[in-house]
Protein backbone atom coordinates (compact mmCIF):
# COMPACT_ATOMS: atom_id res chain seq x y z
CA UNK A 1 0.00 0.00 0.00
CA UNK A 2 3.46 2.27 0.36
CA UNK A 3 2.07 4.32 3.13
CA UNK A 4 -1.72 4.73 2.21
CA UNK A 5 -4.71 2.93 2.40
CA UNK A 6 -8.01 2.52 0.40
CA UNK A 7 -11.35 2.78 1.29
CA UNK A 8 -12.13 -0.23 -0.23
CA UNK A 9 -9.37 -2.34 1.54
CA UNK A 10 -10.53 -0.83 5.03
CA UNK A 11 -14.35 -1.53 4.63
CA UNK A 12 -13.17 -5.10 4.52
CA UNK A 13 -10.94 -4.92 7.01
CA UNK A 14 -12.14 -2.36 9.55
CA UNK A 15 -13.36 -4.49 12.25
CA UNK A 16 -10.32 -7.10 12.55
CA UNK A 17 -8.67 -7.42 15.80
CA UNK A 18 -5.23 -6.97 14.04
CA UNK A 19 -6.32 -3.35 12.46
CA UNK A 20 -6.55 -0.44 14.58
CA UNK A 21 -8.06 3.11 13.30
CA UNK A 22 -7.18 6.22 14.54
CA UNK A 23 -8.81 9.67 14.26
CA UNK A 24 -6.47 12.40 13.88
CA UNK A 25 -9.07 15.27 12.93
CA UNK A 26 -7.79 18.77 13.99
CA UNK A 27 -7.95 22.46 13.25
CA UNK A 28 -5.47 24.60 14.05
CA UNK A 29 -7.71 27.66 14.87
CA UNK A 30 -9.62 25.55 16.53
CA UNK A 31 -7.91 22.82 19.07
CA UNK A 32 -11.09 21.30 20.32
CA UNK A 33 -13.04 20.74 17.25
CA UNK A 34 -11.38 17.53 16.78
CA UNK A 35 -12.03 15.49 19.50
CA UNK A 36 -15.61 17.11 19.32
CA UNK A 37 -16.03 15.81 15.70
CA UNK A 38 -15.09 12.33 16.88
CA UNK A 39 -17.35 12.04 19.43
CA UNK A 40 -20.44 13.09 17.30
CA UNK A 41 -19.36 10.37 14.84
CA UNK A 42 -16.38 8.45 13.53
CA UNK A 43 -15.19 5.36 11.41
CA UNK A 44 -16.20 2.11 13.90
CA UNK A 45 -13.53 1.20 16.11
CA UNK A 46 -11.71 4.15 15.55
CA UNK A 47 -9.79 6.12 18.54
CA UNK A 48 -8.75 9.27 18.84
CA UNK A 49 -5.37 11.20 18.93
CA UNK A 50 -5.41 14.87 19.17
CA UNK A 51 -2.79 16.45 17.48
CA UNK A 52 -1.71 19.03 20.55
CA UNK A 53 -1.94 16.36 23.04
CA UNK A 54 -0.58 12.93 21.68
CA UNK A 55 1.48 14.16 18.90
CA UNK A 56 2.60 16.78 19.92
CA UNK A 57 5.36 17.48 23.27
CA UNK A 58 4.99 20.48 25.07
CA UNK A 59 6.18 24.00 23.78
CA UNK A 60 9.12 25.53 25.05
CA UNK A 61 11.53 28.37 23.48
CA UNK A 62 12.79 26.31 20.71
CA UNK A 63 11.55 22.81 18.84
CA UNK A 64 8.71 24.67 17.64
CA UNK A 65 5.16 25.16 17.50
CA UNK A 66 4.75 21.15 17.59
CA UNK A 67 7.56 19.72 18.93
CA UNK A 68 8.12 15.99 18.96
CA UNK A 69 6.18 14.38 21.93
CA UNK A 70 7.82 12.42 23.85
CA UNK A 71 9.07 8.88 22.83
CA UNK A 72 8.73 6.75 26.03
CA UNK A 73 5.30 8.48 26.75
CA UNK A 74 3.99 8.07 22.59
CA UNK A 75 5.06 4.57 22.99
CA UNK A 76 3.04 4.19 25.64
CA UNK A 77 -0.16 5.25 24.08
CA UNK A 78 -0.05 3.26 21.22
CA UNK A 79 0.40 0.54 23.37
CA UNK A 80 -3.05 1.84 25.87
CA UNK A 81 -4.62 2.01 22.35
CA UNK A 82 -3.88 -1.85 21.60
CA UNK A 83 -1.49 -1.27 18.99
CA UNK A 84 2.19 -3.74 18.74
CA UNK A 85 4.71 -4.49 16.16
CA UNK A 86 1.66 -6.88 14.75
CA UNK A 87 -0.98 -4.19 14.22
CA UNK A 88 -1.68 -2.66 11.08
CA UNK A 89 -2.57 1.20 11.56
CA UNK A 90 -5.25 3.37 9.55
CA UNK A 91 -4.86 7.01 10.51
CA UNK A 92 -7.46 9.68 8.57
CA UNK A 93 -8.49 12.94 9.06
CA UNK A 94 -10.46 15.55 7.28
CA UNK A 95 -7.68 17.66 6.29
CA UNK A 96 -6.08 16.38 3.38
CA UNK A 97 -4.35 13.66 5.07
CA UNK A 98 -1.90 16.31 7.01
CA UNK A 99 -2.67 15.22 10.58
CA UNK A 100 -2.91 11.58 9.56
CA UNK A 101 0.68 11.78 7.98
CA UNK A 102 1.94 13.11 11.32
CA UNK A 103 1.14 9.85 12.82
CA UNK A 104 2.13 7.81 9.79
CA UNK A 105 5.46 9.98 10.09
CA UNK A 106 5.72 9.25 13.95
CA UNK A 107 5.16 5.48 13.72
CA UNK A 108 7.45 4.72 11.33
CA UNK A 109 10.32 6.94 13.35
CA UNK A 110 9.34 4.63 16.08
CA UNK A 111 10.14 1.32 13.55
CA UNK A 112 6.79 0.38 13.45
CA UNK A 113 6.33 -1.25 9.80
CA UNK A 114 2.25 -0.76 9.41
CA UNK A 115 1.42 2.39 9.35
CA UNK A 116 -0.97 3.62 6.96
CA UNK A 117 -3.11 7.07 5.90
CA UNK A 118 -6.48 6.44 4.67
CA UNK A 119 -6.80 7.66 1.29
CA UNK A 120 -9.59 10.47 1.37
CA UNK A 121 -9.85 10.05 4.97
CA UNK A 122 -13.42 10.44 6.81
CA UNK A 123 -14.93 12.61 3.78
CA UNK A 124 -14.25 9.43 1.02
CA UNK A 125 -15.69 7.26 3.70
CA UNK A 126 -18.91 9.30 4.47
CA UNK A 127 -19.27 9.46 0.66
CA UNK A 128 -18.94 5.68 -0.12
CA UNK A 129 -22.11 5.25 2.71
CA UNK A 130 -19.50 3.57 5.23
CA UNK A 131 -20.75 3.00 8.77
CA UNK A 132 -20.09 5.61 11.12
CA UNK A 133 -20.48 5.72 15.00
CA UNK A 134 -20.47 7.72 18.12
CA UNK A 135 -19.73 4.49 20.20
CA UNK A 136 -15.87 4.92 21.76
CA UNK A 137 -14.03 1.56 21.86
CA UNK A 138 -11.92 0.04 24.43
CA UNK A 139 -8.93 -2.00 23.86
CA UNK A 140 -6.85 -4.69 25.38
CA UNK A 141 -3.51 -2.44 25.81
CA UNK A 142 -0.20 -4.51 24.56
CA UNK A 143 3.34 -3.70 24.51
CA UNK A 144 4.65 -1.35 21.98
CA UNK A 145 8.37 -1.45 21.69
CA UNK A 146 10.10 1.85 19.60
CA UNK A 147 12.67 1.18 17.81
CA UNK A 148 13.85 4.64 16.70
CA UNK A 149 14.83 5.13 12.92
CA UNK A 150 16.97 7.82 13.92
CA UNK A 151 18.17 8.34 9.97
CA UNK A 152 14.93 10.18 10.15
CA UNK A 153 15.18 12.90 11.99
CA UNK A 154 17.18 16.36 11.82
CA UNK A 155 17.43 18.98 14.37
CA UNK A 156 18.47 22.84 13.85
CA UNK A 157 21.73 22.37 14.38
CA UNK A 158 22.14 19.49 11.71
CA UNK A 159 20.25 21.88 9.08
CA UNK A 160 22.57 25.08 9.72
CA UNK A 161 25.87 22.83 10.01
CA UNK A 162 24.91 21.21 5.93
CA UNK A 163 24.17 24.90 4.79
CA UNK A 164 27.08 26.95 6.68
CA UNK A 165 29.34 23.54 5.51
CA UNK A 166 28.07 23.79 1.72
CA UNK A 167 26.97 20.45 1.71
CA UNK A 168 25.49 18.78 -1.03
CA UNK A 169 22.07 18.30 -0.12
CA UNK A 170 18.08 18.95 -1.35
CA UNK A 171 15.96 21.58 1.25
CA UNK A 172 12.58 21.40 1.22
CA UNK A 173 10.22 24.18 2.18
CA UNK A 174 6.73 22.18 2.31
CA UNK A 175 4.42 25.60 3.08
CA UNK A 176 2.30 27.79 1.13
CA UNK A 177 4.44 29.83 -2.04
CA UNK A 178 3.56 33.09 -0.72
CA UNK A 179 4.90 31.86 3.40
CA UNK A 180 7.51 30.82 1.28
CA UNK A 181 8.66 34.07 -0.69
CA UNK A 182 7.93 35.66 2.51
CA UNK A 183 5.15 37.78 1.34
CA UNK A 184 2.72 36.94 4.10
CA UNK A 185 3.21 34.91 7.39
CA UNK A 186 -0.07 34.45 8.97
CA UNK A 187 1.02 32.44 12.04
CA UNK A 188 5.08 32.47 13.16
CA UNK A 189 6.66 35.64 13.90
CA UNK A 190 8.63 36.25 10.68
CA UNK A 191 8.30 35.49 7.56
CA UNK A 192 10.45 34.13 4.97
CA UNK A 193 12.34 30.57 4.39
CA UNK A 194 15.49 28.52 5.70
CA UNK A 195 18.78 29.39 3.10
CA UNK A 196 19.43 26.83 0.10
CA UNK A 197 15.21 26.08 0.40
CA UNK A 198 13.38 25.17 -2.18
CA UNK A 199 9.59 25.24 -2.39
CA UNK A 200 7.17 22.53 -3.19
CA UNK A 201 4.04 22.62 -1.52
CA UNK A 202 2.56 20.02 0.54
CA UNK A 203 -0.81 20.34 -1.52
CA UNK A 204 0.19 20.02 -4.67
CA UNK A 205 0.94 16.07 -3.79
CA UNK A 206 -2.72 15.63 -3.03
CA UNK A 207 -6.19 16.33 -4.97
CA UNK A 208 -8.81 18.81 -2.98
CA UNK A 209 -10.59 16.05 -2.06
CA UNK A 210 -7.50 14.96 0.05
CA UNK A 211 -6.85 11.80 -2.30
CA UNK A 212 -2.76 11.15 -2.50
CA UNK A 213 -1.56 11.13 -6.35
CA UNK A 214 -0.27 7.95 -7.01
CA UNK A 215 3.63 7.21 -7.68
CA UNK A 216 4.07 8.41 -10.90
CA UNK A 217 2.47 11.90 -10.29
CA UNK A 218 4.62 11.92 -7.13
CA UNK A 219 7.63 11.48 -9.17
CA UNK A 220 6.97 13.78 -11.69
CA UNK A 221 6.33 16.81 -9.21
CA UNK A 222 10.10 16.32 -7.86
CA UNK A 223 11.29 15.23 -10.98
CA UNK A 224 13.61 18.20 -11.10
CA UNK A 225 15.53 17.19 -8.06
CA UNK A 226 17.92 14.28 -7.62
CA UNK A 227 16.69 11.03 -5.57
CA UNK A 228 20.24 10.35 -5.09
CA UNK A 229 20.64 13.59 -2.39
CA UNK A 230 19.86 13.48 1.06
CA UNK A 231 16.66 15.38 0.74
CA UNK A 232 15.58 17.46 4.06
CA UNK A 233 11.95 18.57 4.09
CA UNK A 234 9.96 20.98 6.75
CA UNK A 235 7.19 23.14 6.98
CA UNK A 236 5.64 25.32 9.77
CA UNK A 237 5.88 23.32 12.58
CA UNK A 238 6.90 19.55 11.42
CA UNK A 239 3.12 18.48 10.49
CA UNK A 240 2.51 19.18 7.01
CA UNK A 241 5.57 18.72 5.73
CA UNK A 242 4.78 15.01 6.61
CA UNK A 243 2.65 14.22 3.90
CA UNK A 244 5.81 15.57 1.70
CA UNK A 245 8.08 12.91 3.13
CA UNK A 246 5.02 10.40 2.15
CA UNK A 247 4.72 12.03 -1.45
CA UNK A 248 8.78 12.01 -1.97
CA UNK A 249 8.95 8.02 -0.50
CA UNK A 250 6.07 6.93 -2.88
CA UNK A 251 8.50 8.97 -5.56
CA UNK A 252 11.14 6.81 -4.89
CA UNK A 253 13.77 9.11 -2.93
CA UNK A 254 15.33 7.25 -0.27
CA UNK A 255 17.67 9.30 2.03
CA UNK A 256 14.47 11.32 3.25
CA UNK A 257 14.72 13.29 6.28
CA UNK A 258 12.26 15.32 8.45
CA UNK A 259 13.50 18.22 10.01
CA UNK A 260 10.67 18.48 13.09
CA UNK A 261 11.04 21.78 14.40
CA UNK A 262 10.66 23.27 11.46
CA UNK A 263 10.46 27.14 10.84
CA UNK A 264 8.68 28.07 13.77
CA UNK A 265 12.21 26.61 15.62
CA UNK A 266 14.73 27.73 12.77
CA UNK A 267 13.25 31.46 13.40
CA UNK A 268 13.57 30.89 17.41
CA UNK A 269 17.33 31.54 17.07
CA UNK A 270 17.73 34.95 16.53
CA UNK A 271 21.27 34.02 14.68
CA UNK A 272 19.35 32.13 12.69
CA UNK A 273 19.84 34.08 8.80
CA UNK A 274 16.05 34.28 7.38
CA UNK A 275 15.85 34.58 3.40
CA UNK A 276 12.75 36.00 1.37
CA UNK A 277 12.42 36.32 -2.32
CA UNK A 278 9.14 38.41 -2.55
CA UNK A 279 7.97 36.94 -5.35
CA UNK A 280 6.05 33.32 -5.92
CA UNK A 281 7.94 31.02 -8.05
Amino acid sequence: MNGVAEIGWLAEHYNSEAVRIIDCRFQLGDPSWGRKQYEEEHLPYALYFDLNKDLSGEVGVHGGRHPLPDIELFARKIGAAGIDKHTTVIAYDSQNGAMASRLWWLLTYLGHEKVYILNGGFTAWKQAGLPTTDAIPVFESKEFLPHLQSDMLVSMADVKNRIESGADFLLIDSREPIRYAGIEEPIDRKAGHIPTAVNSFWMDGVSAEGVFQGEKEQEARFCMFDKEKETIVYCGSGVTACPNVLALKMAGFQDVKLYAGSWSDWISYDENIVEKTQKIK
